[in-house]
């Protein structure tokens, strides 16, 4: 793999930290980790963030640099399984099919095709039907495009370690696909397949269905649907597999000075909503599952908000006094219409672009332990400003391994 991996061998937020790189070698190296969420069409404001971020390596290494030369781990569930694909999976140079600055015209080019939109009011009466009965769309867009760009590509041939979550609606339990090493239970799966699979949300996809013989002999069947339904955020999956396969890293699974973390979230709705005890009281399943003339249902506000994966990386990064090495940048303040998966309209993607260049300018936020609300840190700069650090640290790792010497002390601050 031509990645950094050798397989086979918030307290006081005013406070800015400097991330301080341990001397590489293959015993003593950071573990460099980038997760993408899920979200539908929103996938286009990641995308928007990862151009840029590669765009940097780009002027430290040259055109030629691309994110899978850098990550370790590219982890994604549904949406952001498909960002992964696209940049790990190899062309006939054996180099990563896309650009990280492709990935948005990609979404601007097939969204509407993988989403197509019915317009006025027997439009959406035909769209509602059509949900009672079965999926919302009925994926053939999707799958094609899959197979077509991704081909006999299987999971080991990705050009660094990827992580993809999904769940088996038959046997109840999540299916981790992970590339991590070269030789497990589920290293000759088809990436269109993994993809296909991470990608079946629930009433908007149909979950797929696939047969794999495994190495063993043994023909499992895979009834899947996307690893969103318990890993929107996959990062926590990612430093899991990391920590599970500490040999492969040679690192001590606790020490996480030694992991450089970007966690890229896809947006959430803005809530205005409040709801009160005494209302919720009187509630049965349409109110909480209807949204009872406000833009979203009760249930849809608090589950899209219940940080716990961020949280819970942001509590141990700043137990262990790592909290410098883990940067998370999401938008919660979308309007219901840019917060949806699937509105495919040239105008709402070309919005979601927008958010995804005006979240590079906001201040880096971190998530407030006390309140479970995202909070700007204090002197911490933006989140462009925060990336151009990461690809400084990214670039002097990159560059120590290969040499085999100390990396250059950073000369910005990340926080």
């Amino acid at each position: 793999m031509s990645s950094l991996i050798d397989k086979g061998s918030t307290g006081d937020s005013s406070l800015i930290l400097q991330i301080q790189p341990q001397p590489i070698n293959h015993r003593n190296r950071q573990v460099t980790i980038l997760s993408i969420d899920g979200g539908g069409e929103r996938g286009i404001i990641p995308g928007t963030i990862l151009a840029f971020l590669e765009s940097q390596l780009q002027e430290l290494d040259g055109e030629d640099a691309r994110l899978a030369d850098y990550f370790d781990v590219i982890a994604g569930t549904s949406t952001g399984g498909l960002v992964t694909a696209m940049l790990t999976a190899p062309n006939k140079d054996n180099r990563p099919l896309f650009a990280a600055k492709d990935i948005k015209q990609f979404y601007l080019d097939h969204c509407p095709k993988i989403f197509p939109q019915r317009r006025g009011i027997f439009g959406r009466m035909m769209t509602l039907f059509k949900m009672l009965r079965g999926p919302k769309y009925d994926g053939k867009y999707l799958h094609g495009l899959l197979r077509e760009i991704l081909g006999e590509t299987r999971l080991n041939q990705t050009l660094t370690g990827v992580v993809i979550p999904t769940f088996d609606m038959k046997e109840l339990h999540h299916i981790i696909f992970s590339s991590l090493e070269q030789v497990n239970d589920y290293s000759d799966v088809l990436l269109s397949d993994i993809c296909i699979a991470t990608s079946a949300a629930p009433t908007y996809l149909p979950a797929h269905y696939f047969q794999y013989k495994e190495k063993s002999g043994q023909v499992r069947d895979f009834n899947l649907i996307d690893g969103g339904v318990y890993a929107n955020n996959p990062a926590q999956v990612a430093i899991d597999e990391v920590t599970s396969k500490a040999h492969l890293f040679s690192i001590n699974p606790t020490d996480y000075s030694r992991f450089l973390v970007i966690s890229l979230g896809t947006g959430l709705q803005k809530v205005e909503n409040k709801y009160y005890a005494k209302m919720a009281s009187k509630w049965g399943i349409l109110e909480w599952l209807i949204n009872c003339g406000k833009s979203s249902s009760p249930l849809v506000d608090v589950y899209s908000h219940i940080n716990m994966v961020d949280r819970h990386i942001s509590l141990v990064f700043e137990a262990l006094q790592s909290k410098a090495n883990y940067l998370r940048i999401q938008d919660d303040t979308l309007s219901a219409k840019l917060a949806s998966t699937d509105v495919a309209t040239k105008e709402n993607l070309d919005n979601l672009v927008k958010v995804g260049e005006a979240l590079l300018k906001k201040p880096v936020s971190r998530l407030n332990k006390e309140t479970d609300q995202v909070e700007s840190v204090q002197n911490g700069g933006t989140n462009e400003e925060a990336l151009k650090n990461f690809a400084k640290l990214l670039s002097d790792e990159r560059r120590a391994r290969k040499s085999s010497t100390p990396p250059i002390q950073p000369s910005g601050q990340y926080i």
